[in-house]
């Protein structure tokens, strides 16, 4: 999985866990979800949300339930399609399903 990869070259260590469980259903708001889940800190994150922000989110601590960047947008981490990219918002969203725009991007 190139999101991985992403993540572990940024210097997170992964865990992969295969799961029928569909956790982000019920905690990701419908129109945030991507491909996948992940979890650190106590933070949801879904979907190819770069490590950048990953890292932002851990030193500030906002009182959000998680970061996602909705659909698979290409140029995203994990989306590399040569040269091609499209800008993409990381989205945060809190227990209650608001959603705000954390930070934007052009591709990575």
């Amino acid at each position: 999985m190139n999101w991985v990869a992403h993540l572990q070259r940024a210097g997170f260590t992964v865990t992969v866990t295969e799961s029928a469980s569909r956790l982000r259903e019920t905690r990701v708001p419908a129109e945030a979800r991507s491909c996948h889940t992940g979890s650190i800190g106590g933070y949801l994150i879904e979907g190819h949300v770069p490590a950048t922000d990953i890292k932002k989110l851990l030193i500030e601590r906002p009182a959000i339930a998680g970061l996602a960047v909705p659909g698979m947008p290409v140029g995203s981490p994990g989306m590399e399609q040569g040269g091609r990219t499209e800008p993409y918002s990381v989205m945060a969203f809190d227990k209650a399903g608001k959603m705000t725009v954390h930070s934007s991007h052009r591709g990575e």
